[in-house]
C-alpha cells in the first residue's frame, strides 16, 4: 500500500497528533494518493476505527474548501501590516491538468509577532509577472504598510517583481535554499567541510566576522569548486541583510523554514504520481494544510522589537542603532 512507512515518518509533525481526518485530506490529496484510497490510507494512519469516507465526501470538502479559499482570497487587508514577508514557490508531486503547475506562498510577520499566512495563489515560481500579480493583489486589497524585509530563495521571480510594488523591500536570500544549492555542487566527500564553513559565515555574530568567513568559503574552494563559490559570490549582500535588523529575530529571517517544513512531505522532490488533480482544488487543499500548519508556527522572538522594525529603527550587527 502507499502508507508503508510509520507513522511519525509518514507525517509532518504539525499532523501527528491530529484526529481530525479534515485536517489529513489535504495532506494525502497533496501526497498524491488518488480519492478511492484514502479511506485505506485514513486506515492506516488513524487505526481500524478510522471513519468511513466516501469520494462523494471527500468531493463535497474540497468544493466547501475551494469556496472558503476565494472568500479568503478577497479578504480585505486594509488593516493588516507585517514587518517582514516570507515567500516560497512549491510544486506538488500531483499532476495538474492546467499549465500553471506551481503554488506560491506568502507568509507574514505581524507586529505582534505572530507568523501567519498572507496569500495562496498558483502561478509559474521563476515568472516575475506571476509573482507581481500576487503583490499587486495584496496592494488592491488595502496592504498598504510596507514589509520592510522579505525572505525567499533567490531563484524566485518574486525579486524582479518586489521593487516594482514594494520598492522599499529590503531582501534576504534563505540560508537553507543557498547552503543545499552551495553544497549541490561539491562531491560528497567535501560537502562537511563546506557546509561548517557555510554555517561559519550565518552564524557569525557580526557583519564584518561574516564577510571575513565569506571571504575565507571563497579563497579556500575558488580553484577547484568555482561554480560551488559562484552560487554563494553572487547574492553575498542579500545573504548578510539579516545583520540591519535585531538579532532576536535572525533565526526568523534567515530562512523560510516554516513555509519549506509545512510542505516538505508532500512537495515535489522526484518524478510526479500519476494522479491528476485541478488547480482549484490543489489551491484549496494547500490552504487547507497551511492553515492546520499555521496554528504550530513559532512566534517571533522579541516580538517587542517588531514595532520598531515597522517603524524604521536602524539596527547594526542586531543591536538598535542608537545602542550599539
Amino acid at each position: 500500500m502507499i502508507l508503508k512507512k510509520p507513522f511519525s515518518e509518514i507525517l509532518p509533525s504539525y499532523l501527528r497528533k491530529t484526529r481530525s481526518i479534515e485536517e489529513l485530506i489535504p495532506w494525502l490529496y497533496l501526497k498524491g494518493i488518488s480519492t478511492g484510497d484514502f479511506g485505506e490510507a485514513l486506515a492506516a494512519l488513524l487505526g481500524i476505527e478510522a471513519p468511513g469516507l466516501s469520494a462523494s465526501t471527500v468531493v463535497r470538502l474540497k468544493e466547501v474548501w475551494q469556496n472558503e479559499h476565494a472568500a479568503w482570497s478577497k479578504r480585505s487587508l486594509a488593516d493588516k501590516r507585517y514587518a517582514y514577508f516570507g515567500v516560497d514557490g512549491i510544486h506538488f508531486n500531483i499532476r495538474l491538468e492546467e499549465d500553471r503547475q506551481c503554488i506560491l506562498v506568502v507568509m507574514g510577520a505581524t507586529p505582534e509577532g505572530k507568523k501567519e499566512l498572507v496569500a495562496v495563489q498558483d502561478g509559474i515560481r521563476e515568472s516575475e509577472q506571476s509573482w507581481r500579480e500576487l503583490l499587486l493583489d495584496l496592494k488592491t486589497r488595502g496592504l498598504q504598510s510596507i514589509p520592510k524585509l522579505a525572505v525567499g530563495d533567490g531563484a524566485l521571480g518574486f525579486w524582479a517583481a518586489l521593487p516594482k510594488v514594494f520598492s522599499q523591500t529590503r531582501e534576504q536570500r534563505c540560508w537553507v535554499h543557498k547552503t543545499a544549492n552551495v553544497l549541490d555542487k561539491f562531491p560528497k566527500g567535501k560537502q562537511a567541510k563546506a557546509k561548517s564553513m557555510l554555517h561559519d559565515i550565518w552564524m557569525a555574530a557580526t557583519k564584518a566576522e561574516a564577510i571575513k568567513a565569506f571571504d575565507l568559503f571563497i579563497a579556500t574552494w575558488q580553484a577547484k569548486y568555482p561554480k560551488a563559490v559562484e552560487c554563494l559570490a553572487k547574492d553575498r549582500d542579500v545573504l548578510l541583510t539579516f545583520y540591519d535588523f535585531p538579532a532576536e529575530h535572525w533565526a526568523h529571517i534567515r530562512t523560510t523554514n516554516p513555509i519549506e517544513l509545512t510542505f516538505a512531505t508532500v512537495r515535489l522532490r522526484t518524478r510526479r504520481t500519476r494522479g491528476c488533480g485541478s488547480r482549484l482544488a490543489c489551491l484549496a487543499m494547500v490552504f487547507k494544510l497551511a492553515q492546520s500548519a499555521e496554528q504550530h508556527w513559532r512566534a517571533l522572538n522579541g516580538s517587542s522589537l517588531l514595532k520598531d522594525v515597522i517603524q524604521g529603527i536602524q539596527f547594526v550587527d542586531g543591536l538598535r542603532k542608537d545602542a550599539a
